[in-house]
Parts: structure tokens; C-alpha cells; sequence
């Protein structure tokens, strides 16, 4: 039981950091109000770095932070380390 929900968490934060990289690359586009860097990274680290990581290349955004690959690929260590303990 506590697996489904774990899949939903990381289901819906993938798809919304994903729509949130989509969303800032049009703000910065169009110069308009951004959604701050810690925002991006801390979803990422919550579970939605696979949705991060997709949307950083099929967007080109914040491609030349190396510390958003460096956030992304930590919180998917995690999250791959706690689903090898629920999983069990």
C-alpha cells in the first residue's frame, strides 16, 4: 500500500517540475516573472528530478548549471534508495 503512494508522489512531482522547467523557459523567453532556482532544485530532491532532467534537455534549460545535473542526480540516488527499502 505505501508503494502505490510512493509511485503517485513521484509520479505527479516528475510531471510538475517537468511542466515547471516548460513554464520557466517560456517566462525567461518573454522576460516575464521566473520561478526561483531553489523551487526547481527542491522538487527535484522531492522526487521529481527524472521530470527535471527531461525537461533541462528537451527545453535547453538550465542546461550550464551543473548543479542542477549534480541536485537531480542526488535526489534520484535517494529516491532509488528508498524505493529498494519500501519495495522489500
Amino acid at each position: 500500500m505505501t508503494t502505490n503512494y510512493l509511485f503517485v508522489w513521484l509520479g505527479i512531482t516528475n510531471i510538475l517540475l517537468f511542466y515547471f522547467m516548460y513554464s520557466d523557459k517560456q517566462k525567461a523567453r518573454k522576460r516575464k516573472y521566473r520561478i526561483p532556482e531553489k523551487y526547481l532544485l527542491i522538487l527535484g530532491i522531492l522526487g521529481g528530478s527524472l521530470g527535471g532532467i527531461l525537461g533541462m534537455h528537451l527545453f535547453r534549460h538550465k542546461t550550464k548549471h551543473t548543479y542542477f545535473y549534480l541536485v537531480y542526480i542526488l535526489g534520484m540516488s535517494l529516491w532509488v534508495w528508498i524505493m529498494t527499502r519500501v519495495i522489500r
